[in-house]
């Protein structure tokens, strides 16, 4: 049966099309499904980031001018963890307590006053911080008043200022830098170590950093550095003449700082007004078995090996 010219077009249409197929390369099985894979990529674990700003707070002073008006400074901090924020604004709170504690009239009064303010900050931290750091703000310019009245012409001074320090890390740390002057002698001044785990979201004190029964190891160790430090400051003629009038002991403020432990010392603590500030330091090498192993640098990685020398001919 003869085929039209139409339906011959067809067949040899139809048969090109199979030829162009069956001639395309196949794909090669794993190939294709590595292409369809995503590809994994190692994700390292974020590392927890204490980040924050200091703000003034909300305080109303009367208007001065001159040389002699009071200067009162009271900063708090704000940062992505709350509880931390917590914890210094009571800490601001406690150094304005310490500082003013002579401007109080009325101790039994201001104590009482003060556990009800304790309660109240546990209850509504947020909202009752300005009103607190007011009525400090009230006790300084009352005794401001009184040394003018007196015909002291001194310009006192306050400030409380939280600053974030060291914020990564096993223990992150805030320092509450307090100083002022009120009238007296000389001016005071202190600096308040806090310390922090981000991951457990609590509070580090000294205690938490040390192997079981090693307290009183560490005391050894902080004994030395203090030995130390009155001979190289030459304090006195011997260090037990020197105990006799400030005997060591043992702080709890403290900072993991780059080279060793850092135990900070506030005024008249260890020593008369001149040595200011006194702090020791206690290498991390000499602490291997004493602190916790998590509170250790991390031993860096050692440099690759010097190539061998050549040897002479």
């Amino acid at each position: 049966m003869m085929l039209t010219a139409k339906a011959s077009l067809r067949l040899t249409l139809l048969a090109s099309a199979i030829f162009l197929v069956a001639c395309q390369p196949k794909s090669d099985p794993k190939e294709s499904k590595d292409q369809q894979k995503p590809a994994v990529v190692e994700q390292k674990p974020v590392e927890l980031t204490l980040k924050g700003e200091t703000v003034s707070s909300k305080v109303i002073l009367p208007d001065c001018s001159g040389k002699t008006c009071p200067e009162f400074t009271v900063e708090r901090l704000q940062s992505n963890y709350p509880f931390i924020d917590k914890i210094i604004d009571q800490q601001v709170l406690k150094a304005l307590s310490q500082i003013l504690e002579i401007a109080e009239p009325d101790a039994k009064a201001a104590k009482a006053e003060k556990k009800a303010e304790a309660s109240a900050v546990a209850a509504d931290q947020q909202d009752s911080f300005d009103a607190q750091v007011q009525r400090y703000a009230n006790s300084f310019i009352g005794l401001d008043n009184e040394l003018k009245a007196l015909s002291n012409n001194h310009q006192i001074n306050l400030l409380v200022k939280p600053k974030i320090i060291q914020s990564q890390g096993k223990v992150v740390t805030v320092v509450v830098n307090s100083s002022s002057y009120l009238g007296g002698a000389h001016g005071s001044a202190a600096q308040h170590y806090y310390n922090f785990d981000l991951k457990e979201q609590k509070q580090v004190k000294l205690e938490n950093l040390l192997r079981p029964e090693k307290k009183a190891a560490l005391e050894k160790l902080a004994h030395g550095a203090f030995k130390a430090w009155v001979t190289d400051s030459k304090l006195a003629n011997s260090v037990s003449e020197y105990e006799q009038a400030w005997p060591f002991k043992l702080t709890e403020n403290f900072l993991l700082g780059d080279q060793g432990l850092i135990l900070q010392y506030g005024e008249y603590e260890i020593g008369p007004y001149v040595v200011g500030l006194p702090r020791l330091v206690i290498p991390y090498d000499q602490l291997q078995d004493v602190l916790k192993e998590e509170y250790l640098p991390k031993p860096k990685a050692q440099a690759a090996s010097a190539p061998a020398a050549k040897s002479a001919n």
